[in-house]
């Protein structure tokens, strides 16, 4: 045996991981996880082989971790928090699915710590509908007059601090700012918590009394006190769930969603439909959209499920497009909204689901374009569309002969009206839609009889 094989021999017996990797080269890519990995298993303990980190975000995540550890048991006790309420990190993490890729890569091209990537845990559970007392808004928790100052639109169609993509870019932004600001990343995100004067304040204070100005140091609102460790708490049980006592499922190292220009606006439903995906999974991939309107003069990207982007382009290159382009109208300040829905043949009900009306005594207050139905379609009371092919002696609109006019007045519930008209509630509702809310000067259309 030569002099070259014993060496070998020798040094595999001693350090035989090292003997591992000369074996198998290919294995160096895999990551600090390389090797084999025991499942907590009760029942059965069982050897499973390790996912590359290429095919495993949460591997990616934690590989790209740099945070530095925080000397305090305020870690200890939100890790406690946490635990404690399973259900609030399940619901999160199940919400993160859809977006954590994106946000992933975002963080990863600003070359930030990946623990930035979980802040939205602690913000808002990662629910891009979260609103708190303070009017701060969508995953990344942005306040109206912040969000302004990222660039985020705000208006009665959408709101971009909902849109998960570019509140994602806003919010980043923002905490690179802080970190210029500040020098280090624990003081940062304090100011990302309750802002850059109430930081600069508690450092001034201390400075004035010869004090430390490290975060733990400074007198800051119990909150921002916690929301470092809270942070800390979450990746930590990300990096080591098993040590906690939590199972992560697996998240694809891969997009869930991309971005689509529409070509004009469409409802929500129809962008579904085409799609051939559930209508809650759309609006929670675009929660930026205030109405169940897909408005380009609010937004003209949409968000989809990579999966279905074929039968998407596939059905709308298909489909006419005047029987799914919404039409605009441009209303003049003073217009009754009945006349409108009377004119274009629509329910008031259609028109204040799909526009944000600014109303005074069922009129118009200010000039504004309103969205209507598709021109091949026609939404009566019974929402039944009919196509412009069709000859009017053929459509079947609402006999103006059968129907009478009330003016809500204070006071008035479905259940009088419906007493007093000699109609059912279901009548009424027939005619006009939910009516979750009766307000003053609204107009109804009453069937003469039941």
């Amino acid at each position: 045996m030569s002099t070259r094989i014993l060496l070998f021999l020798l040094l595999a017996s001693l350090f035989p991981t090292a003997a591992t990797y000369a074996a198998n080269p290919a294995d160096e890519v895999w990551g600090a996880s390389a090797g084999v990995s025991i499942s907590y298993d009760t029942t059965l303990e069982s050897v499973t082989a390790p996912k590359r980190v290429e095919d495993d975000l949460w591997q990616r995540l934690r590989a790209g971790m740099a945070l530095a550890e925080l000397d305090s048991p305020l870690v200890d006790k939100q890790e406690n928090w946490f635990l404690d309420r399973p259900a609030y990190l399940d619901a999160a993490f199940k919400r993160a699915r859809l977006y954590l890729y994106h946000i992933v890569e975002a963080v990863e091209a600003r070359h930030l710590p990946m623990e930035i990537a979980l802040l939205p845990v602690v913000e808002s559970a990662y629910n891009p509908r979260a609103l708190s007392r303070s009017n701060a808004s969508g995953i990344w928790q942005f306040i109206p007059s912040t969000g302004k100052v990222y660039g985020l639109k705000q208006n009665g169609w959408y709101d971009g601090r909902q849109d998960v993509v570019t509140a994602t870019g806003a919010a980043l932004d923002y905490l690179a700012k802080l970190h210029d600001m500040f020098g280090n990343w624990e003081l940062a995100l304090a100011a990302y918590n309750c802002g850059e004067g109430c930081v600069t304040r508690a450092i001034a204070r201390n400075q004035a009394r010869g004090l430390a100005t490290d975060y733990l140091s400074l007198d800051l609102p119990t909150e921002t006190r916690n929301y470092v460790p809270r942070l800390l708490a979450v990746s930590n049980l990300v990096r080591e769930p098993e040590r906690h006592g939590i199972t992560l499922d697996t998240l694809p190292n891969r997009p869930y969603f991309q971005q689509v220009t529409l070509p004009y606006p469409i409802e929500a439903t129809t962008a579904a439909r085409l799609a051939g995906v559930d209508m809650d999974e759309l609006l929670d991939l675009n929660p930026g959209f205030r109405r169940h309107v897909l408005h380009s003069e609010s937004q003209q990207s949409l968000l989809l499920p990579i999966a279905s982007l074929d039968t998407f382009r596939n059905n709308l290159d298909a489909e006419e497009s005047r029987r799914i382009r919404l039409r605009s109208y441009s209303a003049s300040k003073g217009e009754l909204l009945t006349q409108i829905a009377d004119r274009f043949d629509v329910t008031v009900k259609w028109l204040q689901d799909h526009n944000p009306l600014s109303l005074k005594r069922g009129k118009i207050t200010q000039a504004q374009t309103l969205m209507l139905p598709p021109s091949a379609t026609k939404v009566s009371q019974n929402a039944v569309p009919v196509t412009l092919s069709t000859p009017p002696s053929a459509r079947k609109p609402v006999p103006r002969a059968t129907v009478r006019t009330h003016t809500v007045r204070r006071g008035d519930t479905l259940f009088g009206l419906a007493k007093r008209y000699k109609v059912t509630v279901a009548d009424i509702r027939e005619y006009n839609g939910s009516l979750k809310v009766l307000r003053p000067g609204t107009k109804l259309h009453i069937p003469l009889d039941s």
